[in-house]
């Protein structure tokens, strides 16, 4: 025990470094201080809490308590006392440490009653005092709040607005990575502060594969961030989680029933951030849950090469060798009729690119053949004003279909052709060089009126391959295009007022895919250019896009998904309405490499690499793959009548292309970059001083 002079002063940490304060009671609090002010508070209630009943959805019945002992061991502070409630006490010890610029915390409860302690719930809660009106980022699922899924009236993603009164619970094993954050405007800057947790089902649980869950509560004078063992509640509804495309499902009664002598604990880091840029707050703790969860190597993940001849020769299975429009087909055999489409979600430009350029590393020239044929075909697609048809009917011989989206990324399959092309003896280009002429001159004249105003990111596509028309053609309105276009969309998503979205074609709301948009047009326009600014724009988006990645490996429930092993780091959550992952990820993975070389980040090398490989599990022995993997309550398909039985499932109903074609067309982006990821050390440690599974 410390003397009384110091039991209650900061407790001192390096320079620079949060510290944790307790001031003198009663009742005794607990503060982090980080630049001469509070930024977690422990509520005024009372350090501890825990709820002994539950009614209309919710905890009930809360009781409080405070600290009686402080003590000092080594780097340690350790605070405890009770909870006394009517069938015995609930012991209760926090240990604290400041570690790597953040506040470590294990809260340890211990109950001593002689019977069960039924309906509890136990709470880790902190408040952020003035983070009012504050925006919010749940990592994979509220991006500041998601105000895009709420203005196109997408009632089926969780909305958090930061008015009194909101709160926003789901579920660990629903993060991409287990933190929530909120950032909010102080005099003329911004401010953010993080709750980081070790995720883990709660001991105790009512119900079935019950977890701890982790979210935020707005109040009048900040934002309370707590991890809770179980409830969940979301758009001002309790005992509710996103488990449908459509809807949220009722998730009732995750109390937990402790029986006596259980000891729970609970690992938490608190993080400050005491200046951000609008809309960058997020990205502080995105490093630090990088860090916290450190994506590890590729050891038990599938073979880079194996993928590829995996993917190989599934492509190869949808080529429809037809002596007139010879393509490859989006949808497996049993749905009727022949159809190539371009760009999402059939990627038949993309395959026909990738044919060419992994033709010599597979041993397989007639690879080149038939990328040449998928593409004179694709290249024929009829024009509109609003550019070309992207989906060919070969069964009858007609062209249907337009959106900006699939439109961008079948230039940017064209442009990537020509390029390689070009240099391959025997390939004529021509063609193709003149259909991607046509699409470059359209849109960009399009762009480049005074009155263009897109929906949302989806138009962020065709940065990219402007850029590359600019490089092959030597067009310069196709250059001044793209810059207006990147100059448009950083200024309407780099504050986060509007967080990128729109680039999928199901899901109306914040995704990845309006990320990746963003990140792959910056990115383009920095490497034409050398311009430093669109290299921090690529990074911001990027770094948003990295929010939907799986950075630790959930653990899963008997299932498919569990039979195999399955390895979640990596993998990709779709959007804030399509919980699931997919292999989405695989397609940008080079990109994140070359923002390794950029940014002098080996970590973001390591974290592609395992992107490309990890995606590669649950192929199956026909090299194809399900679109659908069900890492927490959510699914889209098969039985969805119980919301407790959803999580662990994978539907392979829906192999579409683009499954196989983003192996591919990765692929080819690094033989291109020279770069083969079987030769790769992926291995990484914890850096010092942190460990997420320690104790005093």
């Amino acid at each position: 025990m410390f003397g009384a002079g110091l039991l209650w002063g900061a407790v001192p940490g390096q320079a620079g470094a949060p510290e944790l304060r307790i001031p003198e009671g009663p009742p005794r609090r607990v503060e982090v201080w980080l630049g001469g002010r509070p930024f977690f508070q422990s509520p005024a209630e009372g350090l501890w809490s825990v709820a002994t009943d539950w009614a209309e959805g919710w905890p009930s019945g809360w009781a409080h308590g405070s600290p009686d002992t402080v003590e000092r061991a080594g780097d340690w502070t350790i605070v405890a006392g009770a909870i006394p409630l009517p069938g015995g006490k609930l012991e209760v010890r926090d240990s604290y440490r400041v570690e790597g610029g953040i506040v470590r915390g294990i809260r340890r409860w211990t109950w001593t009653g002689r019977e069960v302690l039924p309906r509890c719930t136990l709470a880790v809660r902190w408040r952020v005092p003035g983070a009012v009106n504050a925006r919010p980022m749940l990592p994979g699922v509220v991006l500041y709040g998601n105000p895009a899924g709420e203005k196109t009236g997408n009632h089926a993603v969780i909305v958090h607005r930061g008015q009194p009164g909101d709160r926003t619970f789901v579920e660990e094993h629903r993060f991409s990575a287990p933190w929530v954050m909120v950032e909010w405007q102080e005099g003329a800057g911004s401010r953010a502060a993080a709750m980081h947790t070790l995720p883990s089902p709660a001991f105790g649980a009512n119900q079935n594969d019950q977890w701890w869950t982790l979210g935020l509560t707005s109040v009048d004078d900040g934002t309370e961030l707590a991890s809770l063992s179980g409830p969940t509640a979301a758009n001002h509804r309790n005992s509710v989680t996103k488990a449908l495309q459509g809807k949220f499902l009722e998730y009732p009664d995750t109390w937990l029933n402790l029986r006596p002598g259980s000891v729970l604990e609970k690992t938490f880091h608190l993080e400050a951030v005491p200046a951000a840029a609008k809309g960058g707050g997020f990205r502080q703790p995105l490093r630090t849950a990088m860090r916290l969860n450190p994506i590890g190597g590729t050891e038990g993940l599938p073979r880079y090469d194996d993928i590829l001849r995996e993917k190989h020769r599934f492509a190869l299975s949808r080529f429809r060798d037809r002596d007139n429009d010879a393509g490859f087909e989006m949808y497996p055999d049993y749905v009727g009729g022949t159809r190539y489409v371009m760009g999402w979600c059939g990627q038949a430009d993309a395959a026909g690119y990738a044919m060419l350029a992994l033709a010599r590393r597979m041993g397989d020239p007639a690879m080149i053949r038939y990328g040449q044929r998928a593409l004179d075909l694709l290249s024929q697609s009829p024009f509109n004003a609003n550019g070309f048809l992207l989906s060919y009917d070969a069964d009858t011989g007609t062209w249907d279909g337009q959106d900006p989206v699939s439109q961008g990324q079948g230039m940017e399959g064209f442009a990537r052709a020509i390029l390689i092309g070009r240099t391959m003896q025997g390939v004529a280009t021509g063609p193709w060089e003149e259909f991607l002429k046509r699409a470059c001159t359209l849109h960009s004249q399009r762009i480049l009126q005074d009155g263009w105003k897109p929906i949302n990111t989806a138009e962020a596509f065709f940065i990219a391959p402007l850029c590359k028309g600019y490089q092959l053609f030597g067009n310069g309105e196709y250059r001044r295009a793209a810059v207006k276009a990147g100059e448009y969309y950083a200024r309407r998503h780099l504050d986060m007022t509007e967080p990128y979205w729109g680039g999928t074609l199901d899901a109306h709301c914040e995704d990845k895919e309006g990320a990746w948009a963003g990140f792959q047009g910056f990115l383009a326009l920095h490497e034409l250019t050398g311009e430093p600014q669109y290299l921090e724009w690529a990074a911001h988006a990027m770094d948003v896009m990295l929010s939907y990645t799986v950075l630790w490996d959930i653990d899963l429930p008997a299932g498919r998904l569990r039979d195999h092993g399955l390895k979640t780091r990596g993998w990709t959550i779709v959007s804030a309405q399509n919980q699931h992952l997919d292999v989405f990820g695989v397609v940008f993975a080079p990109e994140i490499w070359r923002m390794g070389d950029h940014l002098r980040r080996e970590d973001l090398k390591r974290l592609a690499a395992v992107m490309y490989r990890s995606c590669g599990q649950m192929t199956d022995p026909y090299g194809s793959q399900g679109e659908q993997i069900q890492q927490t309550n959510f699914a889209q398909h098969g039985d969805m009548s119980n919301v407790f039985r959803l999580r662990g499932g994978y539907s392979e109903r829906w192999t579409v292309f683009w499954i196989t074609a983003h192996f591919l067309n990765a692929a080819a982006e690094f033989e291109r970059m020279g770069v083969d990821l079987d030769q790769v050390e992926t291995s990484i440690a914890a850096p010092a001083g942190v460990d997420r599974r320690g104790a005093p």
